[in-house]
C-alpha cells in the first residue's frame, strides 16, 4: 500500500501548477482536503462524465504533485483495488494560498494526509464518501434542481459537536422543492447493533444542547441487519430513518428510506422532509 513516488516539490512546480489549475481542479483539491480520500470512480461521478477524461486530468494533477495516490492491498483472488487519491503537497500549498492562509492554517502535512492509506477506517471513509458521491451524481444526471447543499466531514463535525455526538458526516439535500438536513451513520456491520442504537442518545443530547433537531440516517449493509436494528430503535428520541446501502434506484437519493416510526412505504431522501413536518425547515434554522 505504498503511495506512488511523486516529483520533487519546488517553487517552479508550484508556479506552474497555479497557472494550470481550473476551478474544477480547485474543487477536487478542496474535496480531497475535506474528505481525506476519493477513488477515481468517486471523482468521476462528482466532477466528470466519462472515465478517460477523469484519468487524464488526475494524471496531470499527479505529475504536478497536486494529488498523490495509492492502491490498498486486496487479499489474493480479490482482484485489484482502484486508485485512491489524497491531497498532495503542492495541491495543499495552492489551496492554502487561494484561501488566504498557509499550510499550517490549512492543517495539512504530507504524513497526516497519507495516514488514511494505512488506517483501519479506510473502508469506512470510502463508504461514507460513496454515499455523498451518489448524491452528487444523482444531482448532476437525475432530477432537475436536485443539489447537495452541504457535505461536512467527520472531522468537521467532531470539531463542532464531538463532545456530544460524532456523526460520520452532516449533509443537506434539496430536490423537488423539498429540503432536508441530516446526520449520517454509515454502518459497516462491525459494531454490535446495541452500540449503533445507543448512539441515538448522543444525538438526543445534541438536539437538547443546540435546540436544533436533526434527523439521523442509518445506512446499513444488509436487510437483515436493518430489520434487527429497527427493533432496537423504536421510540427513539430523535427522528431516525434506515436504509440498506445501494446504488440502484437513485441510490441514497431514491425511495430507500423508512422512518423508524413507520411501517408504510419507503421514501426518497427529500421526502423525509414530509415525514417529520414538525421540524423547522433547514433553510429557516440558524446557520450552522
Amino acid at each position: 500500500m505504498t503511495p506512488n513516488r511523486q516529483p520533487r516539490f519546488d517553487r517552479a512546480a508550484l508556479a506552474e501548477l497555479s497557472g494550470r489549475l481550473t476551478p474544477r481542479d480547485y474543487d477536487i483539491l478542496a474535496h480531497l482536503h475535506q474528505h481525506r480520500v476519493l477513488t477515481t470512480h468517486q471523482i468521476q461521478r462528482i466532477f466528470f462524465t466519462l472515465p478517460q477524461p477523469t484519468r487524464r486530468r488526475l494524471r496531470t494533477l499527479h505529475l504536478l504533485n497536486a494529488v498523490t495516490r495509492f492502491r490498498p492491498w486486496v487479499p489474493y483472488g480479490g482482484g485489484s483495488a482502484p486508485s485512491h487519491w489524497v491531497l498532495g503537497r503542492a495541491g495543499a500549498a495552492v489551496l492554502a494560498i487561494k484561501q488566504g492562509g498557509t499550510l499550517s492554517d490549512l492543517g495539512y502535512s504530507p504524513d497526516s494526509s497519507l495516514a488514511i492509506c494505512l488506517s483501519t477506517r479506510l473502508g469506512h471513509q470510502v463508504g461514507v464518501n460513496d454515499f455523498f458521491t451518489e448524491l452528487h451524481h444523482h444531482a448532476r444526471t437525475g432530477a432537475s434542481g436536485a443539489r447537495v447543499l452541504a457535505w461536512w466531514s467527520e472531522r468537521r463535525c467532531a470539531k463542532l459537536w464531538g463532545d456530544l455526538a460524532r456523526p460520520d458526516a452532516y449533509g443537506r439535500w434539496a430536490e423537488g422543492g423539498r429540503e432536508v438536513d441530516f446526520f449520517l451513520e454509515h454502518d459497516t456491520g462491525s459494531e454490535p447493533l446495541a452500540k449503533v442504537a445507543g448512539k441515538l442518545a448522543d444525538y438526543a443530547g445534541l438536539a437538547e444542547a443546540t435546540h436544533i433537531v436533526t434527523p439521523v440516517l442509518l445506512w446499513l449493509p444488509s436487510a437483515a441487519r436493518e430489520a434487527h436494528l429497527r427493533e432496537l430503535i423504536a421510540g427513539a428520541e430523535v427522528p431516525v430513518a434506515t436504509a440498506v446501502q445501494t446504488t440502484l434506484g437513485g441510490g441514497p437519493a431514491g425511495r430507500v428510506w423508512l422512518p423508524a416510526d413507520s411501517r408504510g412505504d419507503r421514501l426518497a431522501l427529500a421526502e423525509l422532509a414530509d415525514a417529520w413536518p414538525h421540524l423547522t425547515p433547514p433553510s429557516a434554522r440558524h446557520s450552522r
